[in-house]
Parts: C-alpha cells; structure tokens; sequence
C-alpha cells in the first residue's frame, strides 16, 4: 500500500527539481504541494552553493570553507534525491527549516 502512495507523487518532477529546481516550476507540476517541497529545498541549496562559491574565492582559508561546504551541499543534495525517489517529505538536516519558510 506505502508503494502505491508513492507512485501517486510526481517523484520526476521533485527528483528534476534538485538538478533543474526551475523546470518544475514551468509545468503543471508547479500546483503540486509534493513538487513544491522539494522545488523549494533545492533553492536553499542553489543559494548555499552560491555562498560557497563566494566564499571560495578568498585564497587558502575561503577555499578549504567553500571545500567543506560543498561537500556538505552535495551530501543534502544526494539526501534530497533519495527522499523525492521514495515519496518522502523529509526537511533536510540544516537547510530544511529554510526551506519551509519559502512562499511561492
């Protein structure tokens, strides 16, 4: 029964959304709270990325931060993939209380 619910969710569209986060949004998945959630996690993750870039580009110190953080970034990415494959909801560790105060 748990494998029906899941098929039920758009789990391409919310999969796509962590690697394309605007495509979702230019679909009729756009209206699909499920897609949402995971639209609105993949932007937070799209800004932290953009912090460790930023942040890469002072020498030695910047570089080992912005090294750490995108380990970390692509870690919750990988997170995010997994719980959009098995229909789940799951705020992601740290960024996931960000991510719920997104209104779109």
């Amino acid at each position: 029964m748990a494998k029906e619910s899941s098929a039920k969710k758009n789990t391409g569209m919310a999969v796509v959304a962590y690697l394309l986060f605007f495509v979702p949004l230019l679909t009729d998945a756009k209206n699909d709270p499920f897609v949402k959630f995971h639209v609105k996690q993949a932007i937070i993750l799209l800004i932290g990325w953009l912090v460790s870039v930023i942040i890469g580009q002072v020498p030695v110190l910047g570089w080992a931060i912005s090294f750490v953080m995108g380990v970390g970034i692509l870690i919750l990415l990988l997170m995010g993939i997994i719980n959009a494959l098995n229909g789940e909801e799951k705020p992601l560790p740290i960024i996931g209380q960000y991510a719920e105060k997104l209104n779109f």
